[in-house]
């Protein structure tokens, strides 16, 4: 920091250098407004995603809260918010009826006075004619905004945006649906602030990892973890079944310095835990999975038990799946096994439906049955009741089957179903890609 900065910040002009001179980090609080937040009607998706847009463009996000509809609760919230963080961003209570009252709120609260945007109302009206709609008097009002600030477009619905400069402070109001607020966020309001601020260059840099725990994954790594210090890299785990992201952080003013300090101690983790890593940044184990069959043109069929379908639906929740994915059965009684996919009775009733000789056969008999290139299976209990002691709850087997021969594995979860679901069709996965890369070989 210049001497020049030091001085102006400590005058109380830090807000006009930030804009104009410095890269001091600018603090951003998150306030969703919403009952339906409160009692959980509702998941507050917006707050996580918000932050996430605007620590990518350089604001550091200090506090989110989740406040009732009621104008006590909203004037509270931005009279706490406005004394620790420089941006304020609000969502919810934006709509036209009367439960809608966080543009009332704002506009008293900032002593305003309301006016007609035009503009807004020219948006409004083509918005209800692209749908062959007459625009009613309680949607012409979604035009009228507090005549201090500036309104901001809703290309996908009716209410505008709002953008409030006082006290050195900036208030921008924006509405709780999701897709509208998203589209306003990355259209107007993330440009806006990358106009009006010099802002810091922000870098995150994810490795995606499976089949390690936290705990073990840390172990591996701690003296690497500990050199990162020495580049500013701040590190974040971030856990959910069967895997562990690492989010590496750094942030300056030389974007290329940047990016490549930390490109470079990404790789530094490959000798470490390399066997773990499955992708990076917005890769999925599905995704990553899809793309090694698809550039192999390789196809798949699915014989699922204890995942119910789930291995399916993460599949065709990637657009193109179709290219590789045939289709799958879901042989949850022990008669589908049997005659959709002609394992005998005789096998199943000696070693049980969850054992390596039943899952070995699922994958073969449903790669052979759908003429596919690969098939993948699974067979276990999910619970939280049907385990033994010799087959406890969270026993699950998996195979592989290919023209390379028959992987399978047992693994051993925990007594929570709907993890055990989720890891088991994340862990298959991750064995069809290793299968399909040769990492794997038929046991």
């Amino acid at each position: 920091m210049t001497n020049l900065q030091i001085v102006c910040q400590f005058s109380g002009a830090s807000f006009f250098l930030r804009s104009c001179l410095t890269l001091l980090p600018l603090k951003a609080e998150i306030i969703c407004i919403g009952d339906e937040l409160l009692i959980g009607q509702v998941i507050n998706t917006n707050a996580a995603w918000i932050g996430e847009q605007l620590g990518l463009a350089g604001i550091s996000v200090v506090r989110s809260s989740c406040i009732s509809d009621s104008e006590k609760a909203i004037r509270e919230a931005m009279d706490y918010s406005q004394l620790h963080s420089d941006l304020i961003i609000i969502t919810g209570g934006l709509g036209p009826t009367n439960d809608d009252i966080t543009k009332k709120t704002l506009c008293e609260y900032f002593g305003m006075k309301w006016r007609t945007d035009e503009k807004i109302l020219m948006e409004v009206e083509k918005f209800f004619l692209r749908y062959g709609k007459t625009l009613n008097e309680v949607n012409r009002l979604q035009a009228q905004v507090p005549d201090g600030c500036i309104a901001i477009a809703n290309k996908n619905g009716t209410a505008p945006g709002m953008w409030f400069e006082q006290d050195e402070k900036i208030f921008i109001s924006m509405p709780g649906v999701p897709y509208e607020m998203k589209g306003m966020m990355s259209d107007e309001v993330i440009p806006m602030l990358k106009k009006k601020f010099s802002l810091p260059f922000i870098y995150h840099k994810t490795v995606h990892t499976l089949g390690i725990g936290e705990s073990i994954l840390a172990e591996r790594i701690a003296d690497w973890e500990k050199s990162l210090a020495l580049f500013d890299i701040k590190l974040a785990y971030l856990p959910s079944p069967a895997m562990v992201r690492l989010r590496m952080s750094a942030s300056g003013v030389n974007e290329k310095e940047i990016t490549e300090c930390v490109n470079k101690k990404s790789k530094e983790l490959i000798p470490l835990v390399g066997g773990y890593i499955f992708g990076y940044e917005n890769d999925t184990i599905e995704k990553v999975a899809g793309d090694l069959l698809r550039s192999a043109k390789k196809t798949l069929a699915l014989a699922e038990s204890c995942t119910g379908g789930m291995i399916a639906h993460l599949i065709t929740s990637v657009p193109g799946s179709s290219d590789y994915f045939k289709g799958g059965i879901i042989s949850y009684a022990d008669e589908v096994k049997t005659k959709e996919l002609g394992i005998q009775e005789k096998i199943i009733a000696e070693h049980g439906v969850v054992s390596e000789e039943v899952v070995r056969m699922m994958a073969q008999h449903a790669r052979k049955k759908f003429n596919t290139d690969y098939a993948l299976s699974t067979s276990g209990i999910a619970g939280p009741s049907g385990g033994t002691i010799a087959k406890p709850v969270g026993t699950v087997w998996m195979a592989v089957s290919g023209a390379e021969g028959t992987f399978s594995r047992k693994m051993q979860f925990g007594d929570n179903r709907e993890r055990n679901i989720l890891r088991a069709s994340v862990m298959a996965l991750g064995m069809l890609r290793k299968f399909i890369l040769g990492e794997l070989k038929e046991t």
